[in-house]
């Protein structure tokens, strides 16, 4: 019986985003977040005057469940993206030609400003207190974050967090290289805004108005707050920057 996931296999759209995709996010985030987290283990002394906060992560029982939620999470979103790939199929990815490098820096700084608008008020609607109880207070058990514990989460949290990140590309179109770069981008944040350092040769920084880590660590720290993701412009906006936050913003070792 004819079904629209029947030769899902031979389609190069779904081997290339759907398949490809997923081992870019799988690997890159792998590939980043393990030597953040050995750095953090480490905890080298010409690296300290980096670190963002001074208490301790609890190591020893974060590191391995937040190994298993990543694989789960992963999982999870994997399950999802086949079953709404007869939605996803008709979007603006394609495998034509590659654009100019140009047009790809562009493309990654519109993703990342969309990405950055919509995560702020999914993160914002989390911190609601029936959402946060069910759903979000999972990830907010790391106070001190390693980057491995950047998907230490619930499920519906990762595969939210994982649509939102592919709506500029289906909305305004891009090659798919285009989005496995993005794909990695994103991973890079997501391990980077939990390493616990605030390092100042960080690629992040080559965004504009990046704060790197120190945005989003600030947000464990505090709980409620800095809610945005790469950027700290929508936290401005709409009044909910932690408390202290451009003190915070200090460069490491001069405050």
């Amino acid at each position: 019986m004819h079904t629209p996931w029947t030769g899902l296999w031979d389609d190069p759209l779904f081997r290339a985003l759907a398949v490809g995709g997923q081992l870019v996010s799988v690997g890159s985030f792998l590939l980043f977040a393990a030597p953040l987290t050995w750095l953090a283990w480490r905890d080298p002394p010409s690296l300290r005057r980096y670190r963002i906060q001074t208490r301790r992560p609890r190591a020893q029982t974060l590191l391995l469940p937040s190994i298993g939620r990543w694989l789960v999470n992963n999982a999870a979103l994997a399950a999802v993206v086949l079953t709404l790939w007869p939605w996803i199929r008709p979007g603006r990815v394609h495998l034509g030609a590659l654009p100019a490098p140009w047009v790809v820096a562009a493309q990654l700084f519109i993703f990342a400003a969309l990405d950055d608008f919509l995560f702020y008020w999914m993160h914002r609607a989390l911190h609601t207190r029936w959402l946060f109880k069910r759903v979000h207070g999972i990830h907010h058990r790391i106070l001190t974050p390693w980057a491995i514990t950047g998907h230490y989460m619930h499920p519906l949290e990762f595969v939210a967090i994982g649509l939102l990140m592919l709506a500029g590309p289906a909305l305004l179109g891009a090659h798919v290289v285009t989005v496995w770069t993005w794909i990695a981008l994103r991973q890079w944040e997501a391990a980077e805004g939990h390493c616990g350092y605030d390092l100042p040769w960080s690629p992040s920084r080559l965004f504009p108005g990046s704060d790197g880590a120190l945005h989003h660590d600030a947000h464990h720290a505090k709980i409620h707050g800095n809610y945005a993701g790469f950027f700290p412009h929508c936290d401005r906006w709409f009044g909910t920057e932690v408390e202290g936050y451009e003190r915070l913003r200090t460069p490491r070792g001069e405050g």
